[in-house]
This record gives structure tokens, C-alpha cells and sequence, in this order.
């Protein structure tokens, strides 16, 4: 079967919210290719195969090319204006500049294997592992495997934000913590909270294709008992307490979020935000402080940041 494919070159801080309008477009894959996967693979070379030159050329830039796929009888002029119209509403959180749209036809083992040819599995943090569907894995000491297909959704955890994330979550979640995931997306963060031996997850996102995928891929990890995914905007589905509440999202997304998602912590409860990208981190820390928040521990990768925070103890 042939596929007709999509191409957008934006800058890497637009690459998560440009990814996510597709999911809004009856998008039927999305892969991301940057320099990420690249800067891993580097890293893991005495594990895995490094990529060859000629890959490691095509991702030497300052761009993200973002791959969406749609079925032959789609109209790519339909999806384009959607594209449009989502970025316009996008740019009242987020600065996205003048992007370019390009399309081709694409036969389905092309699509597969574009994945195939870069995507290695990604260590996070002391114990986790990341590793596409596909990839036989071998001898390591990391006991927390997660397992993804890079083409099913975005938020495959090669970006700096979703490690980040996993690297903290590593480091708080503990045996019977309950963990709230807003925005969750493939449910990544949810399925590594579970796997670190949280009791429960309740994860939600507003993009009900992203519900969809987010639970296959619990189903995937053998966790989907201990996660409940709900379609949802932010909080709006969200009861009761949490020993820890992650959001990775946009940094404008963490600011309106900041006066009312400390009903959902429990008092010794801490909350784990990333998406942020460095010149919105005053921004973000200042909305969190000014609604009671204390900022106890900062990550910085690239161009992104993660905050560890806890709610002021009241008098």
C-alpha cells in the first residue's frame, strides 16, 4: 500500500506542538527526525550499532522534520489548511516561525524502515532502557524496559523533555506512589511510572487519538492495569490526590496550569513539569512560585529545562 506523506521542517522548540496539531488532522503515523537520535547513538557505542555516515549526515541540522502519513484517498489540501489553522491557534502559547510544508507518496515498507535505519534504543537515568518494538535486545543492566513503536505516536522519549522527565520520575516514584500524567501522549511517562512500581497512574490527554495509543501501549508493557488513560483538557477529568503529578507540555500550558494543580498533591507531594524551553523558564518559575510552589530541583538539556517542586507548607 502507498501512503501519502506530509513533511514539516520547523525549529526544534515548535517540534512538540506542531506534532501534536497532527493528531487533529486523522494523521494515520508521525515520526520526528533531528539531530537526537543522532547525539544518542553517539553515546551508546559501546552497545549498539552507530548510525552510518550517511544518516548521520541527513540529521545534522537546525531543523526537526516532522513525517506525517495519510491514506491514498485523503486530500493533503484539506490537511494542509488544518495544519495551517492549528499553528495559527498554537501561536498564542508558543512562538512557532515560518515553517515549510512538502509532500510526496511513499510505499509502507519506505515508511517503516526510514524508522528502522536511526532509531536505537535510548538509555534514560540509571535503569531505564527505551527500545523500539523491533530491536532484539541485548545484555543490559537496566531492569526498566520500556517498549515503543516509534511510528505509533509522538513521545518516543528521545526528546530532552520526556528524558528528563523519566530521569526525575526515576528518582521519586517509589512502591505504592499514585501518579497523576496530564498530557500524557503515548503514555511513556505513565508506562515508566508503572514500571518503577507506582500503585496507579491516572494519565489524560486531550487528543483522543493520543488516548488511544497511549493505552495500546500499556497494553504493550503488560501495565495496563495499573494505568487509567481519560480523554481530557489538563485537569478537568482529574479527582482526588497524587504523590507526584508530572506534565510535560508547553511552557504557557504549565503557567495556566500552575493556580489550580496543587489541589491535586497530596501535602508531601511533589510536582514534575517539563516542556519548558529556556528563555520561558522565568516565566514558568515565577507562575509557579507566586501560586505557592517551591522549586527544589532544576535539569537542563539543550534548550529545555525540568522543575522538581513542592507546595508550601501552610500555616
Amino acid at each position: 500500500m502507498n501512503w501519502q506523506e506530509i513533511t514539516i521542517q520547523v525549529s526544534p522548540e515548535a517540534e512538540e506542538a506542531v506534532s501534536g496539531i497532527l493528531y487533529e488532522t486523522g494523521v494515520k503515523g508521525v515520526s520526528v527526525e533531528d539531530d537526537t537520535l543522532l547525539e544518542e547513538a553517539n553515546r551508546m557505542t559501546n552497545e549498539w550499532d552507530v548510525l552510518d555516515e550517511e544518516v548521520a549526515q541527513r540529521y545534522r541540522r537546525d531543523t526537526a522534520l516532522i513525517k506525517a502519513y495519510y491514506p491514498p484517498d485523503c486530500s493533503l489540501e484539506d490537511v494542509k489548511q488544518r495544519i495551517l489553522e492549528g499553528v495559527e491557534r498554537a501561536k498564542e502559547y508558543l512562538d512557532i516561525p515560518v515553517f515549510e510544508i512538502m509532500s510526496a507518496d511513499v510505499a509502507e515498507e519506505d515508511w517503516e524502515n526510514n524508522w528502522k535505519q536511526y532509531y536505537k534504543p535510548v538509555p534514560v537515568g540509571k535503569r531505564i532502557l527505551i527500545k523500539p518494538l523491533w530491536e532484539t535486545l541485548q545484555k543490559t543492566e537496566r531492569n526498566v524496559i520500556i517498549e515503543l513503536d516509534p511510528g505509533m505516536a509522538f513521545g518516543t522519549g528521545t526528546h530532552e523533555t520526556t528524558r528528563m522527565c523519566l530521569e526525575l520520575l526515576e528518582k521519586y516514584v517509589s512502591v505504592q506512589k499514585k501518579v497523576l500524567d496530564v498530557g500524557c501522549g503515548s503514555g511513556i511517562l505513565s508506562i515508566g511510572a508503572a514500571k518503577l512500581g507506582a500503585a496507579e497512574t491516572f494519565a489524560v490527554d486531550i487528543d483522543a487519538n493520543a488516548v488511544r495509543i497511549a493505552k495500546e501501549n500499556a497494553q504493550i508493557n503488560h501495565v495496563e492495569k495499573e494505568i487509567e488513560v481519560v480523554c481530557g483538557d489538563l485537569t478537568d477529568k482529574v479527582q482526588g490526590t497524587y504523590d507526584i503529578v508530572v506534565a510535560n507540555i508547553i511552557a504557557d500550558a504549565i503557567i495556566k496550569l500552575s493556580s489550580s494543580i496543587g489541589q491535586f498533591l497530596k501535602d508531601d507531594g511533589i510536582y514534575i513539569t517539563s516542556g519548558i524551553i529556556l528563555n520561558r523558564l522565568e516565566d514558568v518559575e515565577s507562575a509557579l512560585q507566586e501560586n505557592g510552589f517551591q522549586i527544589h530541583e532544576m535539569l537542563r538539556e539543550g534548550d529545555w529545562a525540568a522543575l522538581v517542586c513542592r507546595k508550601e507548607k501552610q500555616e
